[in-house]
């Protein structure tokens, strides 16, 4: 067996529903106990940009998994009661499956994901970039961060980018998916804007837990924005 990676998210249009999803973040944590093949999972929130965000965006939700292998994780996507029922409440969902092929660093002071699969230039890649932030730095790092979430807009090559998270403003996650790997190494590192805030997160050491990881997404179900994700790369 080898560790897959999915990440679903779940698009909700009434304040209703809005609630129920945002009740979850706490009261959702009851309904993963004792799965199998489950080594580790989050339940996130998102915020209104394409990366960190300050402003919360109450209608889109997310749950990170990772498993010990795809059979486990399609049950669980199959039969689990709380995930088809977040599910029926959503106007919009989609999952993404991938294998890690490299990650960097700690979340919740552990390293959870198993790199096992090899990236091409020309193939592609989805990033997760995690950190906790230090409460002393918060009004230095969302001075500064807000123009990267931006600047992502301008280019082509990416798919998509969710801005989510544990906690507003705290514990603050990115995911992205990009066409090609050479697209996203491009946007790393010619891009002003997020080499200077990779500067002065070295320089101003904002962060007291981070982590870095990148994968090879592999299968796509569902729909997002009105398309269906099978074709999701060619958005």
């Amino acid at each position: 067996m080898s560790q897959i990676t999915t990440c679903t998210f779940f698009k909700l249009e009434s304040f209703s529903k809005k609630l129920w999803a945002f009740s979850q973040m706490q009261l959702g944590h009851a309904h993963f106990k004792n799965i199998d093949g489950l080594v580790f999972y989050k339940l996130l929130g998102s915020g209104a940009e394409n990366g960190f965000s300050s402003k919360p965006n109450f209608g889109t939700y997310a749950l990170l998994c990772i498993w010990e292998s795809e059979i486990q994780a399609t049950t669980f996507f199959e039969k689990n009661s709380f995930f088809n029922k977040y599910k029926s409440k959503s106007s919009e969902s989609f999952t993404v499956f991938a294998h890690a092929a490299e990650a960097h660093g700690k979340w919740d002071g552990k390293q959870p994901f198993v790199s096992h699969a090899t990236l091409a230039l020309d193939k592609p890649v989805m990033v997760l970039t995690r950190a906790s932030i230090r409460i002393s730095k918060l009004i230095s790092f969302w001075s500064k961060v807000g123009k990267v979430s931006k600047s992502l807009e301008e280019y082509d090559g990416l798919a998509l980018s969710i801005g989510v998270g544990e906690w507003p403003l705290i514990q603050q996650a990115t995911l992205s998916i990009w066409k090609t790997q050479a697209e996203m190494i491009d946007y790393a590192y010619k891009n002003e804007k997020h080499k200077e805030v990779v500067r002065l997160t070295r320089k101003l050491k904002w962060y007291k837990e981070e982590l870095f990881a990148r994968f090879v997404p592999y299968k796509f179900l569902g729909e997002w924005k009105g398309k269906n994700v099978a074709n999701f790369l060619e958005f």
